[in-house]
Order: C-alpha cells, then sequence, then structure tokens
C-alpha cells in the first residue's frame, strides 16, 4: 500500500523491548524515489538523539494504534553509529552503519536494494557482492527539505 510520509510522521516506534521514539522524518533517494531510512526522534530516551532506522527492520505499521514495529532491541539502536543530522548522509556513514547491523549495502546491484527490488530479511539471502562500497555520494534528501516543493518532469 502507498503511503503519504507524512502521513506517518508522529507514528511511534516500538523496538522488540519497548518504545524508542516517533518518526520525525524520511530520507530518500532522489534518482530511484525509494525510501531509505526512516529518522526516529528518540525524545528522552536517548537524549533526543536522532538515529536511522532502515526498511530492513520494519514491519507493516498498525494504523489503528498509529506504531510501526521495528525488529531492533534497544541496546542495538543505542550503540548504532551516531548520525550527525547537520551534516549529510554520507556513504562512509552508510558503509558503517550498514556493517553495524551486518546487511548488505543497497548500492551493491542493479536493483532498488541492490540485488533485490526490496530489502530482503535472512542473512542467507544476502550475497557479499552486495556488500561492496562505492566512493559515490548516496542521492538522499529529506522529506522536510522537499516538503511544499514543486515536482517538474523533463516532459513538463
Amino acid at each position: 500500500m502507498l503511503r503519504k510520509a507524512k502521513d506517518l510522521n508522529g507514528y511511534k516506534l516500538d523496538a522488540r523491548d519497548g518504545e524508542i521514539g516517533k518518526v520525525k522524518e524520511f530520507y530518500f533517494d532522489d534518482q530511484s524515489w525509494t525510501i531509505r531510512y526512516l529518522v526516529a526522534d528518540t525524545g528522552g530516551w536517548l537524549d533526543g538523539r536522532q538515529v536511522l532506522i532502515s526498511p530492513y527492520t520494519l514491519d507493516p505499521a498498525n494504523d489503528g494504534r498509529k506504531v510501526i514495529p521495528v525488529d531492533l532491541t534497544k541496546t542495538q539502536i543505542e550503540k548504532s553509529p551516531a548520525l550527525a543530522t547537520h551534516r549529510p548522509v554520507s556513504r562512509q556513514y552508510e558503509g558503517d552503519y550498514y556493517s553495524y547491523y551486518g546487511w548488505p549495502g543497497y548500492w551493491g546491484g542493479p536493483y532498488a536494494w541492490g540485488l533485490s527490488g526490496y530489502p530482503m530479511r535472512g542473512q542467507d539471502r544476502w550475497s557479499e557482492a552486495s556488500r561492496r562500497e562505492e566512493n559515490e555520494n548516496p542521492h538522499l534528501r529529506s522529506t522536510e527539505d522537499v516538503t511544499g516543493r514543486d515536482i517538474q518532469a523533463q516532459d513538463g
């Protein structure tokens, strides 16, 4: 089901062992129009630190409760690489982030998620080929930065 990003803002995020915060915004790839990260505002839990949550870990949203389950523990999130929110997400940060969780990089293949068109769960399905790093900058944009802007295609 397609949803507007703004409709998910404010949804609670539940880790395996408790609430971790709320959806603040999303980062998307401006070439493939793929959501790469959900930005979690952790409130007082991590002294207001914002963390990135990959779609690799998201379960379907519960719209009735306005909750998105996250298949991580609070400790995993707390020890994840810190995000410098005043700078763009670099490929180096993404490499550290994906290595920390043991996930394949989405940039290591021809499809939206590397060797697949969607984020695959299960390490047995990941290929070493999808873990290679490239020195290019990611094409990530914040939903907050583009809200209210016009979009124009090449043909109008």
